[in-house]
């Protein structure tokens, strides 16, 4: 069993587990913060940005950080975690052969869609004039500033997908439900288990009939809106894959949220605008959660909140209709029936508002101040890069980051000196180290086997301990490009015997509880399932010719003689061979058993643990008989 490794980032893991003749891929997430050394996208000519002279490139569209340490056309399937964990999946299924079947849950699929229709249209609808590539020559890249110069494989960046790719990318999906078994080629089974972190997040069980793996990647201990995680589930692995912990372990989720909510109402009450760069599903919904209760309270009722993405209406009416995949309460509101989010209320009170783009109804209904949730979050493309130029002078403004994929540091860089006000509430809701050392000491792995980056302290942190996984045995590391031998190997495997051959056994008891049979049989092996069938019978010599069969090619099995099972008890032994007029029989003990010495016929009997033997000078009439008074006391089947 192995583990490539194609992925540098934690939280966006693309692993590939080749167990049992099959090559399971294990989430295809895009990094993306290769966008942060780019100039942002302006929805209208900026000369301000144009003039930048740290920040000369301009060719936003480049995302996907390959490698090729495995032929991807190979892989058999691929196994979805979460819709930020499949957004490279257009690269794979579309550029390199791959003929696979995708598996994810509908939740993850059609979010998913969302997340790439958005990226596709930020990215199209800023048409560029030319298209820089040749600083992607090596000569030319060494002269650039860092850490573009840094930069590994930079010939291998691709640009941003079309709708068309997304589609076909799409339909090669298989929708699956929680618990439910899907076989792979006879070979494994694959399940996806709750993980408690987004609407239709799974984690996996890759399991044969005796071993067991399971793939734990962005899971949540937390009551939010997704149904719990499932922890009964993972116990009993043989090996644990962990990925996907939270990349904030310091910050807790509620004190972020407060922190939002305060810093939000204080910007609004002295007549600034509060700009929220933010995904357009997933921590947007318990933002607007928050809110929703925050609102009457902190005197905000007459504040217009909008939402400005391609897909914010698609968004919006997604998390209101996937009532299976909510947790108790929220599916309790369906039945009454209830929305089981709060925004469809702010909605229907025109408190919450949202909008395609900036540009038609938006430009006639926009007022201030106000709240504005918009994409993307690395302020490198989207309606939230003219917010950013629009508000920036203004030190009544408020930029609030709450998601945590990009260094908020680097995301305002190119917007410097920059006068409104910065706030970081990064929300990561994934498991952090203590809830992640305590799901291990419950389910008990044999294995953990997880990134580089979680079996040490963070760099910046080096002193604090409890920043990584604790687990007996320690957990095994591996790191971008490299291939990780499992500590695992394969001892069983199951075979099914058929009726007919089953009915012709004679199964004898050797030991209480124990019970052997032989079998003469043929093994039949098929799409990775074994089925022992009945021998041939031995044809018939016919005068005609006759058409060859393929049963005829395999010999006839040859009888084979009975096995023996039990122990001969000396001193019986000795008492029979003098009933049947044999006389002065000595016995002597040796380290493995006992020498029976029969004097007078100058004849030895060695008897052992796990043999017999009977030692006469040329008298084959005495050592079958002496043969037949050892077999008394042995069983045969």
């Amino acid at each position: 069993m192995k583990l490539y490794c194609l992925s540098g980032h934690p939280t966006l893991p693309c692993n590939v587990l080749k167990f049992k003749s099959t090559t399971i891929m294990l989430d295809c997430g895009l990094d993306m913060t290769s966008t942060l050394n780019f100039l942002p996208l302006p929805l209208v000519q900026s000369p301000r940005l144009s003039s930048l002279p740290g920040w000369s490139l301009k060719d936003g569209n480049a995302f996907l950080d390959k490698t090729e340490l495995i032929d991807l056309s190979t892989v058999d399937v691929i196994l979805i975690s979460n819709y930020h964990c499949m957004m490279a999946l257009p690269y794979i299924t579309e550029h390199t052969g791959f003929t696979g079947t995708v598996y994810a849950t509908e939740p993850t699929v059609q979010i998913g869609r969302l997340l790439m229709e958005e990226l596709v249209n930020f990215i199209e609808r800023v048409p560029k004039a030319q298209s820089a590539s040749l600083w992607k020559n090596k000569d030319i890249q060494r002269l650039l500033p860092s850490p573009l110069k840094d930069a590994v494989e930079v010939s291998t960046w691709r640009r941003c997908y079309t709708m068309q790719e997304v589609n076909s990318a799409l339909s090669k999906i298989q929708l699956v439900g929680y618990s439910q078994k899907i076989e792979l080629f006879g070979a494994v089974q694959v399940t996806p288990l709750s993980s408690g972190y987004a609407l239709g997040s799974s984690n996996w069980i890759i399991q044969s009939h005796y071993e067991k793996v399971s793939y734990v990647s962005g899971s949540s201990l937390l009551t939010t809106h997704p149904q719990p995680m499932d922890q009964a589930s993972l116990k009993n692995s043989d090996v644990l894959i962990l990925t996907g912990l939270t990349q904030i372990p310091t910050a807790n989720p509620d004190g972020m949220v407060g922190e939002f909510c305060s810093n939000l109402a204080l910007t609004v009450r002295n007549g600034g605008n509060v700009l929220v760069p933010c995904y357009p599903s997933g921590v947007i919904y318990d933002l607007l959660e928050c809110l929703y209760q925050y609102i009457d309270s902190a005197g905000l009722s007459s504040i217009p909140f909008y939402f400005i993405s391609p897909v914010a209406n698609s968004s919006l009416e997604f998390s209101q209709i996937f009532a299976e995949w909510l947790c108790h309460n929220k599916q309790t509101k369906v039945y009454l029936p209830e929305p089981p989010f709060p925004h469809a209320e702010l909605i229907q009170t025109n408190k919450l508002k949202h909008y395609p783009s900036i540009h038609g109804d938006f430009s006639n209904d926009f007022r201030q101040p106000c709240v504005v949730f918009t994409g993307h979050p690395s302020l490198r493309f989207g309606d939230v890069v003219h917010f950013m130029e629009l508000w920036g002078k203004s030190s009544l403004n408020t930029v609030i980051f709450t998601e945590p994929d990009f260094s908020y540091l680097e995301a305002l860089a190119p917007y410097q000196p920059l006068a409104m006000k910065c706030i970081y509430c990064p929300i990561d809701t994934r498991l952090n180290f203590i809830q992640v050392s305590k799901l291990l000491k419950e389910v008990q792995p044999l294995h953990v086997v997880c990134p580089e980056q979680y079996t040490q302290p963070p760099p910046a942190q080096s002193h604090r301990m409890d920043l990584m996984v604790d687990c007996q045995p320690p957990a095994m590391s591996y790191r971008r490009a490299e291939v990780l031998a499992l500590p695992f190997k394969r001892r069983y495997e199951k075979i099914e015997i058929m009726p007919e051959l089953a009915d012709s056994l004679v199964p004898m008891e050797i030991k209480p509880g124990i019970s052997l049979a032989t079998v003469s049989a043929v093994l039949r092996t098929k799409d990775n399932k074994h089925v022992l069938q009945p021998p041939p019978r031995p044809t018939q010599p016919t005068g005609g010719k006759k058409r060859k069969r393929a049963s005829d090619d395999i010999p006839d099995c040859k009888v084979l003689k009975p096995l023996l099972s039990g122990s001969i008890p000396v001193d019986q032994f000795v008492q029979t061979l003098e009933k049947h007029g044999f006389s002065d029989i000595k016995v002597e003990d040796t380290a493995k058993g006992h020498i029976v010495l029969l004097q007078e016929a100058e004849t030895l009997i060695q008897i052992e643990e796990d043999s017999t033997h009977i030692i006469c000078d040329d008298d084959e009439v005495l050592r079958v008989r002496l043969r037949d008074l050892v077999l008394k006391f042995l069983q045969k089947f």
